[in-house]
């Protein structure tokens, strides 16, 4: 057998976009797990944030979307390493906060338990504004900020009940022709962020205008 290295990782990881602990162990040769572990200390690799952390990938700065974020079917990785990690700069980052709702639409996975920890340890704040608590930064002045924001969505129905006109229809559209099977949740998830905003209800009405099933195709009666 080769003698062991992490360019030996380097290069499965490389190879597929996901692996599982035991390729790893496989490509050193039937290493035990603390092996692993050692050399995986060398190597740009994160595990996925759902999943128990079953997979692997290669840390590639270019693979993840702007949310930083990296999926391969319904596995999901973030730059972050881990899924606190993720919620937490996500809420820093995000202009008017963010609701355990929206976080969950972005990260495909339940995230309570970990916005909860994150208050706990007084790295985010959070505020009731309308119905659902709103997530927050904690420095005073960011926080503000997006308290300002949201409010001024909410006061504008951005995130209300709205008509769908042609412009949205053609936007949610748009994201099934290219990404086939989108759920509503995933369609929001892909259009966050731009203006004008395209929330779920919406979403939700044009999958029904159009007949869409809970995964963007034809319903079958």
């Amino acid at each position: 057998m080769a003698r062991r290295s992490a360019e030996m990782l380097v290069r499965l990881l490389k190879s597929r976009p996901v692996v599982e602990f035991e390729d790893l162990r496989s490509t050193l040769g039937g290493a035990s797990d603390s092996t692993v572990f050692r050399y995986l200390k060398r190597v740009a690799y994160r595990s996925s944030y759902n999943c128990n952390g079953r997979y692997y990938t290669l840390h590639d700065p270019g693979r993840y979307d702007r949310w930083g974020l990296y999926s391969v079917g319904d596995i999901h990785f973030s730059v972050d390493g881990t899924l606190k990690g993720t919620v937490v700069r996500l809420v820093h980052e995000s202009e008017a906060g963010q609701t355990q709702r929206e976080l969950q639409e972005l990260l495909r996975v339940r995230v309570q338990m970990f916005l909860l920890a994150a208050l706990r340890d007084g790295v985010i704040g959070r505020e009731k504004i309308g119905q659902p608590y709103v997530y927050l930064h904690t420095d005073p002045e960011v926080r503000t900020t997006q308290i300002r924001l949201r409010r001024q969505q909410i006061d504008e129905g951005a995130r209300e009940e709205v008509p769908v006109g042609d412009d949205v229809t053609i936007r949610v559209l748009l994201v099934l022709l290219r990404y086939p099977g989108c759920q509503a949740g995933d369609v929001v998830r892909h259009l966050q962020g731009r203006s004008p905003p395209v929330n779920r209800v919406q979403v939700d009405r044009v999958f029904a205008q159009y007949g869409l099933g809970e995964k963007g195709g034809p319903r079958i009666y």
